[in-house]
């Protein structure tokens, strides 16, 4: 039997991440571009400087419902006729309410741009806001809640926030609010949200895929150009506190097969000069299937499917002394065991927390880390999508336009010692607040018998 030759590698080629051009239109509003080359579906995302914290209080989740409501419909089209102009484009609108901000992101055929950025220009220019769309998508959120706490990594993440932050920090309640703060919420309050914080000239615009013969500065102007708004001036971050002292908080669900782990604590964000070093230790500890935690708990206890550790930007700003404000990442380890083996698998992970302070990473370790996180950077990027969901992300964090190309530089940078010692600082055996999902009744004494913080209870709910 013949087969046809193995493919043969290429030439490797210089990459580095794109650089953006910046401008701004005559409204205010900024505007980050890439020419991509043959990057025929464009992509397009809108942030909005309209954040968690900025809510009204006793309406946790107006962010959401607005951002779900800028496509239903426009002064100029019904949600119904919206939705079939979207379809007709070939295009996807999708919106996102987080604690920087709401984010609004278009993808588009290269041949159907102008008429996309007319829809996504109505949609922040004139939304409808319709009393009857607001009230559904009310009803729709609250419908999904239940279903969000009975999910044990949904549930481990609300507990753990609530724990870490203090119960007037916007970081501490659910995203998309509570069942009381959701219900609450009516068209009245997400115009006045809208009309409060959403303006042109507090807003960014990152555009990123083939613009071979589009004249993108006309686009714009005749597009999102059109949408006016009084003069702001951006929001003021308040200052990020959590308490991490070590503790364990088992959310009880009698009758549970498995227990849901999430171990973590606030540190340092993108604006540290530890992040990469940070970024590279936690990978060794917990960012693949080759990782020291899933050798350990999975490979050879067979524990659990996997578990990871990761660094997730929360808010992110350039520390300042003066007022204290700084940026905040969440630093966490997750993942499920089955019951009967919990005792015994947080022991083992506490056991690979203090040999990581004990030995330190090999360099193998590192330049592992090192070749999937530099390596694979040009496959991850492939898409106009990628590149502008990082682009927005650097903005959103308030970070140089050029930063991603220097993370990447500073991993191949970053030795063996560094990484081990940005690892063993964010992931202190002492300073970790460990969430449990699962049955009390079975596992609250094991766990006690660890000795890894004080124990308590909650309830499912």
């Amino acid at each position: 039997m013949e087969f046809h030759p193995r493919p043969e590698a290429g030439e490797p080629r210089p990459w580095a991440f794109p650089a953006p051009e910046r401008t701004a239109l005559a409204n205010g509003l900024t505007v980050l571009r890439c020419h991509r080359p043959g990057q025929q579906v464009v992509a397009v995302e809108v942030l909005l400087d309209s954040p968690l914290d900025a809510e009204p209080e006793g309406l946790d989740g107006v962010a959401t419902i607005m951002a779900r409501a800028f496509s239903e419909g426009t002064d100029k089209h019904t949600a119904e006729e919206f939705a079939a102009e979207l379809e007709r484009c070939g295009a996807t609108l999708d919106t996102m309410a987080d604690h920087p901000g709401v984010r609004v992101s278009l993808e588009v055929p290269a041949s159907r741009l102008p008429k996309a950025l007319g829809l996504l220009a109505d949609a922040l220019r004139a939304p409808a806001f319709d009393d009857g769309e607001i009230e559904r998508l009310v009803r729709n959120r609250l419908d999904e809640i239940p279903h969000e706490m009975a999910n044990p990594a949904r549930r481990a993440a609300k507990e753990l926030s609530r724990q870490l932050f203090p119960a007037e920090s916007r970081t501490s309640r659910p995203r998309q609010g509570t069942e009381e703060t959701v219900a609450a919420i009516d068209s009245a309050a997400v115009r006045a949200f809208y009309e409060k914080h959403v303006r042109p000239g507090t807003a960014t615009v990152v555009v990123v895929g083939d613009l071979t013969g589009t004249d993108l500065d006309a686009l714009l102007a005749d597009t999102l150009g059109a949408w006016t708004g009084g003069a702001a001036t951006p929001h003021t971050m308040p200052r990020t506190t959590a308490d991490d002292s070590g503790r364990v908080v088992i959310v009880d669900r009698p009758g549970a097969v498995q227990t849901q782990l999430l171990i973590g604590r606030v540190g340092p964000d993108r604006h540290e000069s530890v992040w990469p070093a940070q970024v590279l230790g936690t990978y060794c500890l917990g960012g693949t299937l080759t990782s020291r935690l899933d050798r350990v708990l999975r490979e050879e206890k067979g524990y659990t499917y996997g578990v990871r550790a990761f660094a997730q930007v929360l808010r992110s700003a350039a520390p300042d002394p003066a007022s204290g404000v700084q940026g905040a990442a969440m630093l966490a380890i997750s993942g499920s065991v089955d019951t009967e083996s919990t005792g015994p698998a947080l022991d083992d992970l506490w056991k690979v927390l203090r040999s990581l302070a004990a030995e330190g990473l090999t360099d193998e370790e590192r330049d592992v880390a090192v070749q999937n996180l530099v390596g694979v950077a040009p496959l991850k990027f492939e898409t106009a999508a990628s590149v502008a969901g990082t682009l927005a992300d650097q903005v959103e964090q308030q970070l140089p336009d050029d930063y991603q190309a220097r993370l990447y530089r500073a991993y191949a940078e970053t030795g063996t010692v560094e990484a081990t010692t940005a690892v063993v600082r964010a992931f202190p055996v002492d300073r970790l607040v460990t969430v449990l999902v699962g049955d009390a009744a079975r596992i609250e004494e094991p766990v006690r018998a660890l000795g890894i913080g004080e124990v308590s209870v909650v309830t499912g709910g």
